[in-house]
């Protein structure tokens, strides 16, 4: 992670009822987990929502549909002892093969850092349950005003 720039980001909220699709990850400096919707960086030349589509492509091999923008965030934070300073294009989508609502996990692969992960539907109560973070800052209210709000009416 370079300290010294801002790093442009897509995440998408796939929903399935009331939960998402985070994977999570573990600060060993601040002691704690965390866990944030698939995405990852914007490359040069690229908008937000083709390093959406490609990001989801290339991590788990599933197409996109129904692909919109919700609100872009700004993220300061400190992960592993480094400052980092993200500007977070959010998106709402669905998954084009509707079979995978029925996984419980998805297995996918992170090309930058060579690993290995499993994205879980997750609710915010299951979250906070977890005693995890869900991270970018501000994504929690977020959804809780736009998405679960928005989505009820109220």
């Amino acid at each position: 992670m370079n300290n010294q720039r801002i790093r442009p980001i897509s995440i998408c909220l796939f929903r399935n009822g009331n939960r998402i699709l985070v994977c999570g990850d573990f600060d060993s400096v601040k002691q704690n987990y965390f866990c944030r919707p698939l995405g990852g960086g914007i490359e040069f030349w690229e908008s937000s929502q083709e390093a959406m589509l490609r990001e989801i492509s290339e991590e788990i091999s599933l197409e996109v549909e129904n692909l919109n923008l919700v609100s872009v965030l700004e993220n300061i934070f400190v992960y592993e002892g480094n400052q980092g300073h993200e500007i977070v294009f959010v998106y709402d989508g669905e998954f084009v093969d509707k079979a995978i609502y029925n996984s419980e996990e998805i297995s996918g692969y992170e090309h930058e850092t060579s690993t290995h992960f499993k994205a879980k539907w997750l609710s915010l109560d299951e979250i906070q349950e977890r005693d995890m973070r869900l991270v970018p800052n501000g994504l929690t209210e977020l959804i809780e005003k736009v998405i679960i709000q928005g989505s009820t009416g109220e």
